[in-house]
């Protein structure tokens, strides 16, 4: 089964009761009357396509806000999974137009809901996916480099920018002691109706992992929040798939990374190249510069798969003439980061 091929829109849901002021949509729903959503069906199964169609335009996101796809796994089964909604789905009249247009708050505050939207929490990635790809092959696989790589069993994971935490969801069911899944405070992923604590809900029954859902800002908490002092360096797997377009908050997500990463610890970097290969580039050499070191790294044809021939791989390159926009995109980036050891001399900083 291609990586693409894993995921399938499930039917919309129509809301049972007014939308809330919540920034996500209220879990409570029924399916819609026959033939009410007939073209946004015929639409979805179109899109499933399109990777077959057009192979060097690979989606890089999938589903709409507030949408359940269904991911198919051969070991765990069917995992509905919600994709986050965002703040403005709660919003009516003028200030729904306010907001998809832009635009300032008359009073001069800050856009709190545009500022959620730039997130980007409301999509499942395609990066999130080749992760749980990886985490479930290593949960089957006896042995071997490959399972070794992505092996959770018995660590304590920490997934950064979550989303939907698709990632996280597996790392529980692939037998992680304990998973803490992050996301902005802002994220319309978080909360009680989010998207997150809906996934683990549905999916995680029965788990015997330990679950945490946590909000957390990169780089700027980590001495006045309680959770991350108590925290500090004690995650041996994090997860970060799809969190480098910000190139302004690079230093910050490696200050979280190096401060929750356990001394022998590893972190997973998975990036599409949807906002151009050199802000991805600019990543890693920020995070070699203050104190992490990369110790795998090569890029993957999402068109590819370990079912159907084998995954399709080439070298990293932090610049590759001759790339744009048309052939891009169904390449990514995966890589895994540890401490770099320290200059002698010197102790590690924080």
């Amino acid at each position: 089964m291609s990586l693409h091929a894993r995921l399938r829109p499930l039917p919309r849901r129509l809301a049972t009761q007014p939308p809330s002021e919540s920034a996500a949509p209220t879990p409570h729903f029924e399916d819609p009357p026959d033939g009410a959503n007939a073209e946004d069906d015929a639409e979805d199964l179109f899109s499933s396509f399109l990777p077959h169609l057009f192979p060097d335009d690979a989606p890089q996101f999938h589903g709409d806000p507030g949408q359940y796809l269904l991911y198919s796994s051969p070991r765990y089964g069917e995992l509905q999974i919600m994709v986050p909604s965002y703040p403005s789905q709660s919003q009516s009249g003028a200030r729904s137009k306010e907001i998809a247009e832009g635009l300032p708050r008359s009073d001069g505050q800050v856009n709190q809901v545009e500022e959620g939207r730039k997130l980007f929490a409301h999509f499942l990635w395609s990066a999130a996916m080749v992760v749980a790809e990886g985490l479930e092959q290593a949960d089957t696989e006896s042995g071997g480099s490959e399972a070794e790589f992505w092996k959770v069993q018995n660590e304590k994971v920490l997934e950064l920018g979550a989303g939907a935490g698709l990632p996280s969801i597996v790392s529980a069911l692939a037998n992680a002691s304990m998973v803490t899944i992050t996301d902005h405070p802002s994220s319309p992923a978080l909360g009680p109706a989010g998207a997150i604590a809906s996934n683990v809900k549905h999916n995680l029954s029965s788990s015997t992992s330990i679950v945490d859902i946590r909000p957390h800002e990169w780089g700027t908490t980590l001495t006045t929040d309680p959770w991350a002092l108590s925290n500090k360096g004690s995650y041996t797997r994090i997860i970060a798939a799809d969190c480098y377009w910000m190139r302004s908050q690079h230093e910050n997500l490696v200050r979280t990374m190096k401060w929750f990463l356990a001394p022998e610890g590893k972190i997973w970097v998975v990036a599409g190249f949807h906002t151009g290969r050199e802000i991805v580039a600019g990543f890693f050499e920020t995070a070699v510069s203050l104190g992490l070191k990369i110790e795998s790294i090569y890029e993957r044809d999402l068109n590819s798969s370990a079912e159907e021939g084998g995954e399709v791989r080439r070298a990293w390159v932090s610049f590759r003439e001759g790339e744009g926009p048309e052939n891009r995109r169904r390449w990514c980036v995966v890589a895994v980061l540890g401490h770099a050891p320290a200059a002698a001399g010197t102790g590690a900083d924080a």
